[in-house]
């Protein structure tokens, strides 16, 4: 009995587990199966980036007078590719006084945006500043910066003549000279007399042949011709001369050339502070003698101080910065360097080229020279070469002149 209780209590309570279906019915239908957990959804893609580029197109002049104008051109890129058009850049003028853009904000077209740049009227001779461009694109930025220059208004371009040369005879250069003087007697030329190598004791005579050609120079009708006097300040022997010796080859000129020379080219000049003294004494010596001019020859561009002294002294009232070869010169720069040449008029400073072969190299020479950039307005070229440049003109003297005059008025210059 008591297994047969067992046994119909086991059979009651797999009944009531099938009830509540705990069991298996083949007739019925399963239940669903759960749904999978959805799968993350992908990051975003990163929006590329969009690398922007600015840079001014350098201008062709960044040497201005005050209230001058010139344009200002920015190329602006994004992605190595013009900037979609109506692309905005932001031109900034620092110190913001020396100068306005129109309009501030230009827009590109074809990648390219353009303003006008205005220098103001009153800013000074030898200023500088900026003006900074800077475009957006997306979270990139991009700058570029171009520095200007202020300089005086230049005046017309003169030539300096190494005038070495013998005075002698019909067949002197000193006749072709006085000649291309009288054919371009608007021309201001610029002669270096040379009769005694520079040095000039108690005991040396006048040239009398040399007095004659520089008066006959000097005497050419509607002109405004000047001569100086050759002074060596150093010598291949003893090296530097004495200030001494200079003030008596300046004392000496006077005597034996009365009433002719406006001044003095002072050759060997240095171009570093160790001899500003020795040339700012023999400056001061020559003002004290009257109104006469003083070139000096460093022959490259010397310290500052030499054009500007600090002590208020003058060194010189134009410096020979370039001295050489003519192909050499056009790779000539006074920037970043020598900014100090724009303070000074353009005929504070001079050029004067050997080996420049044909007409056209001279010209070239003259252009260069004449550009806002070197602010050169003394020159002169010539087609000897290094050993004797300055034994006689150029075979293009005429030429030359005729550039020079034609550069001066705005005109077509002359065939070569």
């Amino acid at each position: 009995m008591h297994n047969k209780h067992r046994i119909a209590t086991l059979l009651a309570l797999t009944a009531a587990l099938a009830g509540c279906g705990g069991g298996t019915d083949k007739n019925s239908t399963p239940a669903p199966a759960a749904a999978p957990a959805p799968a993350p959804a992908p990051a975003p893609a990163p929006v590329p980036s969009a690398p922007i580029g600015v840079n001014f197109v350098l201008p062709s002049n960044n040497v201005l007078e005050a209230g001058a104008s010139d344009g200002l051109v920015v190329n602006v890129s994004v992605n190595g590719s013009p900037a979609p058009n109506g692309t905005s850049v932001t031109l900034e003028v620092n110190p913001a006084a020396a100068a306005t853009v129109a309009p501030v904000a230009p827009s590109t077209v074809g990648g390219v945006a353009s303003a006008t740049l205005s220098v103001g009227s009153s800013v000074a001779a030898s200023a500088t500043f900026q003006v900074k461009a800077s475009a957006v694109s997306q979270s990139n930025t991009a700058t570029d910066t171009v520095t200007y220059y202020v300089r005086p208004t230049p005046k017309a371009l003169q030539v300096l003549v190494p005038a070495y040369f013998s005075s002698t005879g019909t067949s002197s250069p000193w006749n072709t000279l006085t000649a291309g003087a009288t054919s371009y007697p608007d021309v201001q030329i610029t002669a270096i007399a040379n009769p005694h190598n520079g040095v000039i004791t108690a005991s040396t005579k006048v040239d009398a042949d040399a007095l004659k050609a520089i008066t006959a120079f000097k005497a050419v009708t509607g002109t405004t011709n000047k001569v100086v006097g050759y002074v060596a300040t150093a010598s291949g022997s003893s090296g530097e001369l004495s200030v001494t010796d200079v003030k008596a080859t300046i004392d000496n000129y006077l005597t034996l050339y009365p009433g002719v020379l406006d001044g003095f080219f002072l050759d060997g000049m240095s171009t570093d502070s160790n001899r500003l003294a020795y040339f700012q004494e023999i400056y001061s010596y020559v003002q004290d003698k009257g109104s006469y001019k003083v070139i000096g020859n460093p022959g490259t561009y010397p310290a500052a101080a030499y054009a500007i002294a600090n002590s208020g002294t003058g060194v010189a009232d134009a410096l020979v910065t370039y001295a050489g070869n003519a192909a050499a010169y056009q790779a000539i720069d006074p920037q970043p360097a020598h900014p100090w040449v724009y303070a000074k008029d353009n005929t504070a400073q001079a050029m004067l080229l050997h080996t420049a072969s044909t007409c056209t190299d001279m010209q070239a020479a003259l252009a260069k020279a004449n550009s806002p950039r070197m602010n050169t307005g003394m020159v002169y070229a010539t087609n000897l070469t290094i050993g004797t440049p300055w034994s006689a003109l150029p075979t293009y003297w005429p030429q030359l002149l005729g550039t020079v005059d034609a550069i001066n008025k705005k005109r077509t210059l002359p065939s070569c």
